[in-house]
């Protein structure tokens, strides 16, 4: 993912990047993109999204 696709995303979809990358899931996701990452793997993408995007901070260790 390179500087000019992720300026072009918006803030959400830049979000799960973010998140994927902090659980080291950025090569697996290039590599098979997000349909083919397990159910486990985009719910917990999903739920560190949304806490983030609501603002709660009380679980961020995850």
């Amino acid at each position: 993912m390179n500087q000019e696709e992720l300026r072009l995303m918006n803030e959400t979809e830049r979000l799960k990047y973010e998140v994927a990358e902090e659980l080291g899931l950025t090569e697996r996701l290039l590599r098979v993109g997000w349909a083919n990452l397990t159910a486990g793997e985009t719910g917990r993408i999903g739920g560190i999204v949304a806490r983030r995007l609501r603002g709660d901070t009380r679980r961020q260790s995850d």
